[in-house]
């Protein structure tokens, strides 16, 4: 299966031209809000999954309980299967919408599985966490050990994002794609996320832009996996939004590999 990433530049979209399986959502943007859109993608037979960007898993600040129960509304007004965020903070004093990551240490293994287990006692169901892209960080554990641990701590799934993976890579020449994945328990990862980098010359790193069509390394990791553990495959595009023909051409190549 290959799923998009449904974004504010595709509302004029016919979605009934995107040739996707699946879509993605950010929840954020349709708590008390019109989901018409996203009845309608259900109804065609393609459901919907929701990937948080503010629940702030990595910091300090109370958990938004009113924040909670309006996201488990939602999860079940959609009938999400799927709910995620990111392994990272996004902000304590103010919500800053942007990811900053937490060191990795057996303290917050400990400190970060413990908010995500409250997380899940008050939307009753497990959710994921996805890794992320990071520039600069701390910590005496590698990222893809501290990513099991605190996942099998929490008890909770792993949304998979390869190219993140290989962006960290790049940057700090830890673990590669595979490395990183073979230390991972693959029956906790729920799907992957796959999108393109740039390289940007102005700070000497690549960047997780989500602006380019994925690696091929991306893609055959991808094929992979979900051959061996039949995981889906979610292409994220997230700026420099092509059109209709772009994306179904990138989902194409997702599925030809993947079927």
């Amino acid at each position: 299966m290959a799923g998009l990433g449904y974004r504010r530049e595709m509302s004029a979209w016919d979605m009934a031209d995107v040739d996707a399986d699946f879509f993605e959502v950010v929840p954020e943007n349709w708590i008390r809000r019109d989901r018409d859109p996203l009845h309608r993608l259900i109804e065609s037979g393609r459901p919907v999954h929701l990937h948080g960007v503010s629940l702030n898993l990595g910091g300090s600040s109370p958990l938004p309980t009113g924040f909670l129960q309006e996201l488990r509304g939602l999860i079940e007004d959609v009938g999400a299967a799927h709910y995620s965020d990111h392994l990272a903070a996004s902000g304590d004093a103010h919500q800053l919408y942007d990811l900053f990551p937490v060191p990795f240490t057996g303290a917050e293994v400990i400190r970060v599985a413990d908010r995500i287990r409250a997380v899940q006692d008050v939307l009753g169901h497990r959710i994921a966490v996805e890794n992320t892209t990071w520039y600069a960080n701390v910590g005496d554990m590698p990222e893809a050990d501290f990513l099991a641990e605190v996942a099998q701590r929490a008890d909770c799934g792993i949304l998979l994002d390869i190219n993140n993976i290989a962006v960290n890579h790049k940057n700090h020449g830890l673990l590669d794609l595979r490395a990183f994945v073979d230390r991972l328990d693959l029956a906790r990862v729920t799907y992957l996320h796959v999108a393109g980098h740039e390289f940007d010359e102005r700070f000497g790193l690549y960047v997780d832009t989500h602006s380019q069509p994925v690696e091929n390394d991306t893609r055959a990791l991808a094929l992979e996996l979900h051959l061996r553990h039949g995981l889906p495959v979610l292409l994220e595009w997230d700026n420099d939004v092509p059109d209709i023909a772009t994306i179904n051409r990138e989902l194409a190549c997702l599925r030809s590999t993947i079927m």
